[in-house]
């Protein structure tokens, strides 16, 4: 590593200056120096120290970038940006997230993009070009230690500082077109820039530097702070790993603990709140809204399985199992009933995705944002996979068989592999009238690949086993090495997402059950560490009620797409096989993040009536702003919350897979 290859340039709060200049401008006179080396040359320590020589205090933001080479860069920013996060694609424009491209055409896209820190998963920004990795990783905020200004540590084993008062955020960057180069970058303060994506539909226009986003710096004083700059090579994309690990390593903080709170109580506590607050008796299904604040009380949003259908019934059955609840028993079954009664559609041999007034169709509250409509191959591949995992459970525990069940999904599976490409790709959407594949190019199709792995787990067939092989390579080479998996859930446009994969890495494990076959884990591998980068590392310092009164941590939850800048627990359902890869692998970074997970799970709803603003003990919703992300819930003041105040049982019931299953 070339310190020369690190600039700093800096924008003042002062004037009416809009860009950055040298830092030189400001009398800020920067001193970089090598503190360590890695012995293999993976990274190295730099120790920054700035000095104000002027006789002004600063108050602005300094920006540090790190030049790499410009050929066919790839872009990685957990939780933010994945290569472009697909604007080298077609795009219908419909949702806003960041895209990078060289040539913008305007918003989204940029030639550069600025955050801060917490939009983060990990305090890092990376870029693969020409066989190596480069990036910078540096603390992602600042707390007042003996009134002086101090980051939390990057240094390998040393204790975060607790209960300091915080000062400021941090930021990172990334730029395409950097005077003929690329960078990657962290700033002291931070800028959201060329745009504050607040959620797809709120989109603001990059805001001036003043006292709340700059950094002070006053006259004659100097901060010293460490920054980890990472240049070393790899063969592919899934090199990026190496840095991601190591900075996890670096600015981990645990998750908070509950007094009292395992796994059984909070099954009791999840599974009561949605047995007793959810249940529509009448129509035999769990509403996907329960309100304790306003009318009407529901808002049914009916589904097959995500968002509130078999998602929440098959978890739901797991838990009743679990802690001898009929109550809870009775409905999950009601409602599997009604699935295998009323969804099936005789011209399409698939199932319809939503219910409403007891009436089935493809047209969920989903379907004005597909650009093809039909069904989902994410849903009818999730309901049938979840069907299974019922009937295992009622096979096991109970010892009765539902073969109608086995009956109900096997035109489906039929259906689904008819389908498949001669890639070896199982379709985004089918035709409502036909089954046909209309869409392709997604992860969302993984869930057919899921369904029919179990269904020949469950089954003993091995009709489809070579033709899932060949699929489950494909969704690797093509997704997951690139490190660039998208179009899992039907609302971001294909945006890049933490969701698809979670389909991607049950299937591997159900493969590897069948077959024993050593690269499946090798590939479950790479799954878990792409989804681990939208998992939080370190807990943000959240500052809008309610997640701010609480105590709530963000370390151990998940990210749930660039386009959906908030975390919601679905990536907590895969507890069970971040467990099996652990046990079967033995590997000390994934059962870091499996222990995490589980406390992020045990923490995260109410423990008490009202904790999070609303509810009785148990409730939960899917939505945790961590950073400046989906603020858009308002308390009766107009302030802003920082999470929705209504019971959603399918996001309950993902802590209830996780901890269950």
């Amino acid at each position: 590593m070339n310190i020369q290859d690190i600039n700093c340039v800096a924008r003042s709060s002062e004037g009416e200056h809009s860009d950055y200049y040298s830092c030189d401008k400001y009398g800020l006179k920067i001193v970089l120096s090598d503190e360590k080396d890695d012995a293999n040359g993976f990274y190295t320590d730099v120790k920054v120290g700035i000095t104000n020589t002027s006789k002004e205090d600063f108050n602005g933001v300094i920006h540090l970038k790190f030049m790499a080479d410009d050929e066919n860069p790839k872009f990685f920013m957990p939780g933010l940006m994945y290569n472009t996060n697909t604007a080298d694609k077609p795009s219908s424009g419909r949702k806003a997230f960041p895209r990078i491209k060289r040539n913008p055409e305007g918003m989204p896209e940029s030639q550069y993009f600025m955050t801060r820190s917490d939009r983060l998963a990990e305090p890092v920004s990376l870029v693969f070009s020409l066989g190596k990795v480069k990036g910078i990783a540096a603390p992602p905020y600042w707390v007042c230690e003996n009134g002086k200004s101090v980051p939390v540590s990057c240094e390998e084993g040393v204790k975060k500082t607790e209960g300091a008062e915080f000062v400021q955020y941090g930021g990172f960057s990334c730029n395409i077109n950097d005077n003929g180069k690329v960078s990657v970058g962290y700033t002291l303060g931070y800028e959201d820039a060329p745009w504050l994506f607040v959620q797809t539909a709120t989109v603001l226009e990059r805001r001036a530097v003043d006292k709340k986003n700059s950094f002070c710096i006053k006259a004659g004083e100097t901060i010293e702070f460490s920054i980890i700059i990472y240049d070393y090579e790899g063969e592919d994309e899934r090199a990026i790993y190496r840095a991601l690990t190591h900075t996890y390593e670096c600015f981990h903080e645990a998750p908070r603990t509950i007094k009292g709170m395992d796994s059984e109580k909070a099954l009791t506590l999840l599974s009561g709140a949605i047995r007793d607050n959810a249940w529509l008796e009448d129509e035999k299904m769990y509403s996907g809204f329960v309100y304790d604040r306003e009318e009407p009380r529901y808002n049914k949003i009916g589904s097959l399985s995500w968002t509130n259908g078999l998602s929440v019934a098959v978890p739901m059955l797991f838990a009743a199992n679990s802690i001898q609840d009929e109550k809870a028993r009775r409905q999950s079954l009601e409602f599997i009933d009604n699935v295998v009664r009323n969804s099936f559609n005789p011209n399409s041999n698939l199932l319809y995705d939503a219910v409403d007034d007891g009436k089935w169709s493809v047209r969920g509250w989903w379907y004005n944002g597909m650009h093809s409509g039909g069904h989902s191959a994410y849903l009818n591949g999730q309901a049938v996979y979840y069907i299974l995992k019922a009937y295992l459970s009622e096979k096991n525990e109970h010892n009765i068989v539902h073969d109608d069940w086995i009956t109900f999904v096997v035109p489906v599976i039929r259906k689904m592999n008819s389908e498949m490409n001669s890639d070896h790709e199982y379709p985004f959407s089918f035709s409502e009238n036909t089954g046909a594949g209309l869409e392709y190019d997604s992860m969302g199709g993984a869930w057919c690949l899921t369904a029919t792995a179990l269904y020949e787990f469950v089954t003993g067939d091995t009709e489809y086993l070579d033709a899932l092989k060949k699929s489950e390579q494909h969704y690797y080479d093509a997704y997951v090495v690139k490190c660039e998996c998208y179009g899992g859930p039907l609302d971001t446009d294909k945006a890049v997402d933490d969701e698809g994969i979670l389909a991607y890495v049950r299937a591997l494990r159900i493969l590897h059950e069948i077959t024993k076959e050593d690269y499946l884990l090798e590939h479950m591998k790479f799954a878990l560490y792409y989804e681990c980068s939208f998992k939080l590392s370190y807990n943000t310092p959240v500052s809008v009620m309610p997640l701010s009164k609480i105590g709530w941590s963000s370390c151990g939850g998940s990210i749930t797409s660039t386009a959906n800048p908030h975390i919601h627990p679905m990536s907590s359902t895969i507890i069970p096989e971040m467990r099996y890869y652990v046990d079967a692998s033995g590997d000390k970074y994934m059962k870091e993040r499996l222990e995490d997970t589980v406390k992020w799970s045990l923490q995260t709803f109410n423990t008490y009536d009202k904790e999070y603003g609303y509810g009785e003990p148990g409730w939960m919703s899917e939505r945790f702003c961590f950073c400046q992300g989906l603020l858009t819930e308002k308390y009766p003041d107009g302030s802003p919350a920082s999470t929705w105040f209504a019971l959603m049982p399918w996001a309950s019931a993902s802590i209830i897979e996780g901890l269950a299953f």
